[in-house]
């Protein structure tokens, strides 16, 4: 189907990229550059267009849902629906192959957007855009690319399988193996903590074909949701980000052929590594979007709400608290999109994504927590939805690399730096 949201803004952002990005921090429009300097954007005006087009599409289609599937714990299949026809999970995916043709811009700021709606729903376009489109555009061969990024774009969920039990922070030390057996691969294992999983197609698993290696014989294969033996657990009672389903995974002798290797054999943990690197842009998005949803909702109350004669709003308390949180919001921002811009420019930038991931996770948690706050007693009920935004929050500080992995990767930089 086509992807009327998205389509006209097949080549949105790739004029910024440009390599003064990297040097200094994104402004407004109308703000004054350095002499010497060109004009720095947020967005540009084509972003902006896509951005009001997301946050319309959200507010119409997805906002009406967000309560119920929380409740039920389950994404609601006509959701699923309008993402795919608008074109929303299959940004950077070619035309010719039936996506939008984007940048990777664009799907961090159709991330945040979501995200202010719905982290859930953020999550589900995240992982699909910046981790399974990703990979298949980039390692796939042109049969793999033929067979599965058309319905990557049009009506396939695809999941991301890395995390065991025994393997978190330590992602490397996963369990799960694929004997060769003549031109075929035998994988069994278990998986854990798999995004996606209740609604995805196709499943990227990490799995070693060569324990004697170590780590590098770990290799991704494709593996598709109707192969023999693959047993997908019951979706995990969670504390936020309910309707996103998370489940565990068992692989008992799948058999896949030669054809499922997605890339080159024992160089998945090179994958792994890259992706989670881009992924983390994804995680500060969606936590970005994720606060300035909630401050989004919460404000308007404290203008509304009248004590002791004034609005909350007019005490100087009140605006002081609101506006360190927006100037936390704006930070987390910059740093986000800067990230962003270095990784679309081809610049390095796994120290900024390293700082955006875990800077926008630690707003979101204050974001949400003075929130409710701010709301009083009904920032407590479930006729708001501010108690949801501070449930889904906490998840920023742990998956895609926990707030310590962050911190040690920044240091490691900084020390690389001043060697």
């Amino acid at each position: 189907m086509a992807a009327p949201l998205l389509r006209f803004f097949g080549k949105v952002s790739r004029q910024l990229t440009q390599p003064w990005c990297s040097c200094r921090p994104f402004l407004r429009h109308g703000s004054s550059p350095a002499a010497g300097f060109p004009p720095l954007q947020t967005y540009s005006e084509e972003e902006d267009m896509m951005r009001e087009a997301v946050r319309k599409y959200a507010q119409e289609r997805i906002a009406p849902f967000v309560s119920q599937m929380d409740e039920n714990s389950t994404m609601d299949p006509e959701v699923i629906r309008s993402l795919f026809e608008q074109g929303l999970m299959g940004i950077e995916i070619n035309p010719k192959y039936g996506g939008t043709g984007s940048s990777f811009f664009s799907s961090i700021l159709v991330i945040e957007e979501l995200a202010k709606v719905d982290p859930s729903i953020s999550v589900l376009c995240d992982i699909q855009n910046t981790l399974i489109n990703t990979l298949m555009v980039k390692l796939g061969t042109e049969e793999q690319k033929e067979k599965y990024l058309p319905r990557l774009a049009s009506d396939m969920v695809g999941s991301f399988c890395l995390s065991e039990a025994g393997s978190g922070s330590d992602a490397f030390s996963l369990k799960t193996r694929a004997e060769k057996r003549g031109g075929q691969y035998v994988i069994n294992g278990s998986k854990m903590w798999i995004s996606n999983a209740e609604y995805a197609g196709v499943f990227l698993v990490m799995a070693n074909a060569d324990p004697s290696a170590g780590y590098r014989g770990i290799t991704c294969f494709i593996v598709d949701r109707d192969t023999e033996g693959l047993h997908i657990g019951k979706n995990e009672n969670k504390l936020g980000l309910r309707a996103s389903s998370t489940c565990s995974l068992v692989f008992d002798n799948v058999t896949v052929g030669e054809k499922s290797v997605l890339g080159e054999v024992g160089q998945g943990y090179k994958y792994a590594i890259g992706m989670l690197n881009e992924g983390r842009i994804g995680i500060a998005a969606q936590m970005l979007g994720l606060a300035q949803g909630c401050f989004d909702h919460t404000v308007p109350y404290t203008k509304q709400r009248v004590q002791f004669g004034k609005r909350i709003f007019d005490f100087q308390a009140m605006q002081h608290q609101i506006s360190h949180v927006a100037t936390q919001l704006e930070a987390a921002r910059l740093l986000t999109y800067n990230a962003a811009r270095l990784r679309e420019a081809g610049r390095p930038f796994i120290k900024e994504a390293c700082m955006a991931k875990y800077f926008s996770s630690e707003v979101a948690t204050l974001t949400t927590s003075k929130c409710i706050e701010w709301m009083g007693g009904v920032g407590f009920t479930k006729d708001y939805p501010i108690e949801k935004y501070y449930r889904d929050c906490k998840i920023g500080t742990i998956y895609e690399g926990t707030t310590n992995i962050q911190l040690s990767t920044i240091a490691k930089y900084i020390g690389q730096e001043y060697d």
